[in-house]
């Protein structure tokens, strides 16, 4: 049965969390199992560098929640007391509703949709998928504002620096394994210009995302409440990551030049030295015999005496 021009009127209940998905998940699971299997396998690996590949699956690079009073459905007079929550990801746009309390008009308010911009996803389709499921009117409000033919036009500036972002982290992550393989190796200093390389397109993945707040939000509005977004959790983790990068890069190259014993110490490379030494063992040296080769000569010597 359907009610208005084909909109269904019950909700499915399959809902996503707007952090992460169970499916990707274990993607990264498994992804890192490999990534620590190589590592683990490759001789002299010592990593003492970060990364954080995990963020790119996040959906909290930008959130904002605001509490209001709302319309419940469309074609519906119901009006609930709810707090409403948009998070910005790299994949796409998490909508959560959840009521306060959260048993209001004989029903349990408590929603969170995902609309996804990734490879190979279709937004409006997503958009659409929930128009004829017959989500709450507040997330799909939301979810509208980021549609491709919104008047907003925030939908292509999001995706593609999403892109952007998404693509530096991966590089980022490549560039944070070989400094580990050359951590391995007595050639320190090239794993720290590697950190730094590695700092440097962390930074970038920021500054891809950040380029979609030069241009003015579309006003999210809710009566007199306004929905405002700010820089979520991933956002700021992966800051943070790439200063540890720099200062790790940093330190290595600075303490290469100056202390480069201690460098070695640190990263145990002068005990893999030491034990090949000590693989060789003890050489007894016989001094009679060392004597009599020094005071004894030459036995192919012969005195030539040449008349004048």
């Amino acid at each position: 049965m359907t009610l208005f021009n084909g909109i269904f009127p019950f909700y499915w209940q399959g809902r996503k969390p707007f952090v992460f998905n169970v499916s990707i998940i274990i993607v990264i699971i498994v992804f890192l199992t490999l990534t620590l299997s190589f590592l683990l396998i490759l001789p002299g690996i010592r990593g003492r560098a970060v990364s954080d590949p995990i963020v790119q699956f996040t959906g909290d690079w930008e959130t904002g929640w605001v509490a209001a009073k709302t319309s419940y459905k469309s074609f519906s007079n119901a009006v609930v007391n709810a707090d409403i929550g948009l998070h910005i990801g790299l994949a796409g746009v998490n909508v959560t509703l959840l009521g306060n309390p959260v048993n209001q008009i004989n029903e349990t308010i408590n929603y969170n949709e995902h609309f996804s911009w990734s490879f190979g996803e279709d937004y409006d389709l997503n958009y659409n998928e929930g128009l004829e499921r017959g989500l709450p009117r507040p997330i799909l409000y939301v979810a509208e504002k980021f549609t491709l033919n919104s008047p907003c036009g925030v939908h292509a500036q999001y995706r593609i620096s999403s892109h952007y972002a998404s693509a530096t982290m991966w590089v980022a992550f490549c560039a944070w394994l070989i400094a580990n393989i050359l951590f391995s190796m007595p050639v320190l200093v090239y794993g720290g210009y590697m950190m730094l390389v590695t700092g440097a397109f962390v930074l970038f993945s920021l500054l891809s995302f950040s380029t979609v707040r030069n241009s003015p939000m579309c006003a999210i509005q809710f009566g007199p409440a306004s929905l405002e977004t700010v820089y979520g959790g991933s956002f700021w983790l992966t800051l943070a990551t790439s200063l540890l990068c720099f200062l790790i890069g940093m330190f290595v190259i600075v303490l290469n030049y100056w202390r480069p014993k201690q460098l070695k110490a640190f990263f145990d490379l002068c005990e893999d030295e030491e034990e090949g030494g000590k693989e060789l063992g003890e050489v007894y040296v016989n001094p009679q015999l060392v004597a009599s080769e020094v005071l004894a000569p030459p036995s192919d010597i012969r005195l030539t005496v040449k008349d004048i």
